[in-house]
């Protein structure tokens, strides 16, 4: 989620997601909240933190002033069936709080935790969580926000009164509770009381059940599960000027929204070396460093299309100018209000470094959007299986590959390498290559496309896990229906479910990327 500006008595707050460098601190606030070790709450420790930001990075909050933590707030998404509102324990909702049991396709976001410092409270800083907290049930299209609330007050009243009895007192304004009576404050409903919930001698273990629901949520049944995806198989061929070029590029953005409704349109590596064919010939690495010069035009285009179209839009990729002087070959990920992310490609290619001194990025991103979760690997980087495992582990249900082969051969590592994604990770993977040909382009002359969505291979899926293929070395798009809930189903209950038989108790897989919010649904992974 974006960080922000709550206003509060103490002045603004901002409410942000955490990172794994804020770790030290929130263990360090957590225990201010919970110094007994059997309070209810606690203790996490940097295991549990560490796994809250792996399964559910945007469902953690924090709020913080002049960079002072303040007050956490700690969330996952669970599915609880036909009946939401039965009686359940703290820990197993939360799988002993380590959130494995996390659900992404689950319709409850389920509030695990929320503290603020005690010296911070009744300042309104709870309130500002909960309200973030709220923004996200909406903006993931959650049915409902439902918590254990604590009895702060009945060790006192337990004698006399049953929880039933101590709750209606509570919500009758008789008796103060600062938990239950500032959740009820909040616009949470009590559903019932849940014995035995959560070791905390204040409730004598009970808990409130309670809900808030979305107003906004709509049923998968009105909103569908489905996914509508583009891949542009897109033909080189020489250009005018960047008029010419645009003009081209729009056609298939405009075809792609307008006439058959799609959601996600991909375009292949390499894009934009089209526009060198505008220019004078000149050498491969002077044409590289012209080509860049284009970044800023070639950005407002993007912005301006997925604007008009309201999708996302993978431009493919283009040669990037950074500040110590490296290029890198980078994929923009545009949003439906025009904004952008940047992925750059991992892995080069013996030739990018040859001809045109292309530099490897450090960073991977994950982007929610309120149909799926989404990642993107340039070319080579598919043939790498660390990368995809990287973000399939992060939750992408849709790797987009943008890339630009020359031969058969090529085409064929970029495609069998990215079914072998689709199954090893049960996740769609859509690919888009280029076609045609520059003959005035140094190390850009012919090209080998076929642009096709691969599928994990089950009963789920289309035959040969491949969902759709466009036929090789024409122009054309390449447009089909992608079932998120396949993927799911397939992970459940498929012939075979490598996700969950992965032997980690033999293999671990390690990466040297650090999580980091840097956008609004946006989480990237820096060396």
């Amino acid at each position: 989620m974006p960080p922000k500006d709550h206003e509060t008595k103490l002045g603004a707050v901002l409410v942000r997601n955490p990172t794994v460098d804020d770790i030290p601190a929130i263990l360090s606030l957590h225990r201010r909240c919970f110094p007994q070790p059997n309070d209810a709450g606690g203790p996490w420790n940097e295991k549990h933190l560490r796994s809250h930001l792996h399964v559910f990075p945007e469902g953690q909050l924090l709020a913080e002033k002049d960079g002072q933590i303040l007050g956490v707030a700690s969330s996952l998404i669970v599915s609880l069936g036909r009946n939401p509102l039965r009686k359940h324990t703290y820990d197993g909702v939360t799988d002993d709080g380590y959130f494995y049991n996390h659900d992404p396709q689950g319709d409850t976001l389920y509030g695990a935790d929320v503290y603020v410092d005690p010296d911070a409270r009744k300042f309104g800083v709870g309130a500002a969580l909960y309200s973030a907290r709220r923004d996200l049930c909406r903006r993931l299209n959650l049915r409902r926000i439902l918590a254990g609330a604590r009895l702060w007050h009945y060790d006192e009243h337990a004698a006399r009164l049953t929880p039933e009895e101590y709750v209606w007192q509570v919500q009758d304004g008789k008796i103060p509770d600062p938990v239950l009576g500032f959740q009820i404050k909040q616009g949470f409903a009590v559903r019932g009381i849940m014995p035995n919930y959560l070791h905390d001698h204040r409730s004598r273990d009970n808990a409130a059940l309670i809900e808030w629901i979305n107003p906004e949520y709509q049923a998968p049944g009105e909103m569908g599960n489905k996914v509508r995806v583009a891949c542009v198989q897109y033909h080189m061929r020489k250009v005018a000027d960047f008029d010419d070029f645009a003009n081209q590029v729009r056609y298939f953005v405009e075809t792609a929204g307008e006439d058959y409704g799609a959601e996600f349109v991909v375009f292949p590596e390499f894009l934009t070396v089209q526009l060198l064919s505008a220019l004078p010939p000149m050498g491969s690495r002077e044409g590289i460093r012209k080509l860049s010069e284009y970044t800023d035009q070639f950005r407002a285009l993007m912005s301006r299309l997925a604007r008009e179209q309201g999708l996302y839009l993978i431009a493919g990729s283009h040669p990037v100018a950074l500040p110590d002087g490296r290029l890198e070959n980078t994929s923009m990920i545009f949003k439906p209000d025009g904004t952008h992310v940047s992925q750059p490609k991992l892995h080069i290619t013996p030739s990018e470094k040859t001809w045109w001194g292309i530099s490897g990025g450090d960073s991977l991103i994950v982007l929610q959007t309120p149909k799926a979760k989404i990642g993107v690997l340039i070319c080579y980087d598919v043939e790498f299986p660390e990368a995809a495992r990287y973000l399939a582990d992060r939750g992408v249900e849709i790797l987009f590959i943008p890339y630009c082969t020359d031969n058969r051969q090529g085409y064929l590592r970029v495609s069998l390498c990215a079914a072998a994604r689709a199954i090893e990770n049960q996740i769609y993977v859509a690919t888009a290559g280029v076609v045609g040909n520059l003959p005035d382009v140094p190390a850009m002359d012919v090209h080998y496309g076929r642009a096709a969505v691969f599928t994990p291979s089950d009963f789920e899926f289309a035959r040969d896990g491949i969902q759709a293929e466009a036929d090789p070395n024409v122009e054309t798009m390449l447009v089909t229906d992608l079932d998120i809930s396949d993927l799911y189903r397939s992970r459940l209950s498929g012939s075979v479910t490598p996700v969950t038989d992965r032997r980690t108790d033999l293999f671990e897989f390690h990466n040297k990327l650090s999580n980091e919010i840097i956008a609004p649904g946006v989480q990237e992974g820096h060396l």
